[in-house]
């Protein structure tokens, strides 16, 4: 839960300046903007940091920051030319999300949450913040039991059906960009938390305000142990090679789960409160969800290929002369064509700087997925060219 106390602040966007401007630089580019002194500025908080690279010659950073002044209404009506400016409850890496204790009621059970990706921790981490104890069940391994499963597979093409790219701790993202950024907009700053969270577990402080974020397979497996280290330690509880086979619905209302476990067997769960953050990839358990009569809707998705070709090529088409700049990094891309017949044809999880990996998680398969280090400094850059399919068309 965000703590509400946050300071009051002026939320500043558009703040351009060079790639190669002096720290002070926004200091003054705020009092500028407010038509203020210096001493009259107390904080600035960089919110969001992106680029303009449309001029290749004259590459400019793109700030948005929260600030506070002596007097934050004296320096709004100042401004009043600027429509943008208003004061702004401010979400700054001072801002704390406060655990909440819950008394569970007497006849409470444990809610269940089943897959440890992305939405499972969170989901997770969230119910253990609240005092609820979740029980968590993924089918895969540990972390860094399943990083050494994957490197099997690459390696010696040995794959383990329930330790691969697609099932174990972390999810598929684990093996991918560690891509930390959406289009979806946020107006409860949910994913400010996310964030925060992620910091805590070692992940680099730059993901708080670069507009795109990433972390990288490396760093998010210590991360991922952190989070997981978190739900324990507040009370959860972590089942792993745990598969739920089957649910328990009497009435049209859930009372259990079977689960199989490969030293324990099957074993009976009680559980009344379930979050299925199953992923995309356990088909056996959607079937299983859909002969159970629980409601299913085809959604649209899209279907491709992935792309190869060298970072550098990359890097001098976005950003010409400044290419290999360390301020910029890899460049990144996002294609769009849309097509005569309705369709349209994008570019997905571009990956500056990574690798095209082998993502199989079923024998007889194949699958790719895109992967980057937090260095993106891999000869090659590779995304997904795909094709949006609608559920009309099966």
């Amino acid at each position: 839960m965000k703590n509400m106390t946050a300071p009051a602040s002026i939320r500043l966007t558009e703040i351009k300046l060079p790639l190669d401007h002096a720290p002070l630089a926004l200091r003054q580019a705020v009092c500028q903007r407010l038509s203020i002194r210096d001493d009259e500025l107390i904080s600035l908080h960089i919110f969001r940091r992106g680029y303009d690279a449309r001029r290749k010659s004259d590459i400019q950073f793109i700030y948005t920051l929260d600030v506070v002044t002596r007097d934050n209404a004296a320096a709004l009506a100042r401004s009043q030319k600027n429509s943008k400016l208003a004061l702004h409850t401010s979400i700054t890496p001072d801002t704390e999300y406060k655990t909440i204790a819950r008394a569970p009621d007497r006849a409470f059970k444990r809610p269940v949450v089943i897959g440890l990706g992305p939405c499972g921790l969170f989901a997770a981490l969230n119910l253990a913040q609240m005092g609820f104890r979740p029980i968590v069940l993924e089918r895969g391994r540990v972390v860094r039991e399943r990083t050494k499963d994957t490197w099997g597979f690459w390696r010696k093409r040995e794959l383990k059906v329930e330790s691969n790219v697609q099932f174990g701790e972390g999810g598929a993202g684990t093996f991918s960009d560690g891509k930390l950024w959406s289009q979806v907009k946020d107006p409860l700053f949910h994913g400010r938390k996310v964030m925060q969270e992620m910091v805590r577990g070692g992940a680099p402080e730059e993901i708080m305000y670069v507009s795109k974020p990433h972390v990288g397979t490396f760093r998010l497996v210590k991360v991922v142990e952190f989070l997981r280290e978190e739900i324990i330690r507040l009370g959860g509880e972590v089942r792993f090679s745990t598969q739920v086979m089957d649910l328990r619905i009497e009435g049209g209302v859930l009372r259990g789960l079977t689960t199989e476990h490969p030293e324990r067997g099957r074993e009976e769960l009680e559980a009344e409160h379930v979050i299925m953050a199953l992923g995309h990839s356990a088909r056996d358990t959607f079937e299983m969800l859909v002969e159970r009569g629980v409601y299913a809707e085809a959604k649209p998705f899209s279907v491709g290929f992935r792309i190869e070709h060298p970072q550098s090529l990359i890097d001098r088409v976005r950003f010409g002369p400044n290419a290999g700049n360390e301020l910029l990094g890899a460049a990144d891309y996002k294609l769009v064509h849309h097509a005569a017949n309705g369709r349209s044809v994008y570019s997905f999880c571009m990956c500056p700087g990574g690798t095209v990996v082998a993502a199989t998680s079923e024998a007889g398969r194949v699958v790719t997925n895109g992967m980057s280090q937090y260095s993106r400094n891999e000869r090659n850059a590779n995304a997904g060219i795909v094709v949006g399919i609608d559920p009309r068309d099966f």
